[in-house]
Parts: C-alpha cells; sequence; structure tokens
C-alpha cells in the first residue's frame, strides 16, 4: 500500500503549488509550483503528492 496521496483539483485552484493552504506550516516544505496545464498531471518533487485536475476543468493563463 501506497502512503502517496493523490488531490483531485479545479481551475480555481490555480497556480497550483504544493503544499496547499491545507497544510499545517510546521509539516510543510518549501512551496514549489507545479505545472499542471499541459498534462492534466503533475506531482511534488519534495512529498510526491500527485495532482490530477479535475476532468472537463481547463488549465488557462493566471
Amino acid at each position: 500500500m501506497s502512503d502517496t496521496k493523490e488531490i483531485e483539483i479545479t481551475a480555481k485552484d490555480l497556480p497550483l503549488h504544493c503544499p496547499t493552504k491545507q497544510v499545517e506550516l510546521w509539516a510543510s516544505h518549501p512551496r514549489v509550483f507545479l505545472d499542471i496545464a499541459q498534462t492534466g498531471h503533475a506531482a511534488c518533487p519534495y512529498c510526491g503528492t500527485q495532482y490530477k485536475l479535475k476532468e472537463g476543468e481547463v488549465a488557462g493563463h493566471h
């Protein structure tokens, strides 16, 4: 069983960064912005959290 989280996001969550606002400050790593526009998927290089753009959502310019 994997401990990797997968989080579904919407266009209003963009620009996407990890950690998100829901993560407690003490449990966070440096903020990194993730490009999800081309593939609809991104993975955080620090914690491995997987992000997926919700089906039907469009990542535009922000």
